[in-house]
């Protein structure tokens, strides 16, 4: 998203980020020709969304670096996981509790939760994900189904979203 000074068509610079305390977020963007500024205010909501998809307000601080998207959805991988061979990996299955696997109980969801996920805007479709299932983990709730849903809805605050 870029911002255009009208009268001398040129696009704004960022200038300043505030985060005043109450939950919003204000950015200041200055004009290069004209030097007006104009300010951007995010309601509590609108800086929690932004902030849980990692966006940061304020352009760069450090040069853009080769591959950066494909390594950034990449971090945090096992150091092993593509060290198995192709013919184990064709009779996989997730290691037991007794095979030391210790990690969270998977999370199902029912096909009615499934449907009504797909009603949410697909760009803020894996968020809505993560949260229910993390919801569901904390709880050890198996299977996540639509009445679930708007229990988390209630108890996460979610409910004017």
């Amino acid at each position: 998203m870029k911002f255009l000074c009208i009268p001398c068509d040129e696009v704004m610079e960022f200038a300043e980020r505030q985060l005043p305390g109450d939950g919003t977020l204000a950015a200041v963007f200055t004009c290069r020709a004209c030097q007006r500024e104009m300010a951007m205010l995010t309601n509590p909501m609108e800086t929690q969304l932004v902030s849980s998809m990692g966006v940061k307000i304020g352009g760069r601080e450090v040069p853009a670096q080769p591959m950066e998207v494909t390594r950034g959805t990449l971090q945090g991988g096992r150091d092993d996981a593509f060290a198995a061979s192709p013919e184990s990996s064709a009779n996989a299955r997730a290691p037991s509790a007794s095979e030391g696997y210790s990690g969270p109980p998977p999370v199902e969801w029912s096909p009615e939760a499934v449907e009504r996920l797909q009603r949410v805007p697909s760009f803020v479709r894996g968020m809505v994900k993560r949260i229910y299932t993390e919801y569901a983990r904390e709880r050890q709730i198996r299977t996540l189904t639509p009445e679930i849903m708007d229990t988390a809805r209630a108890e996460l605050g979610l409910e004017g979203m």
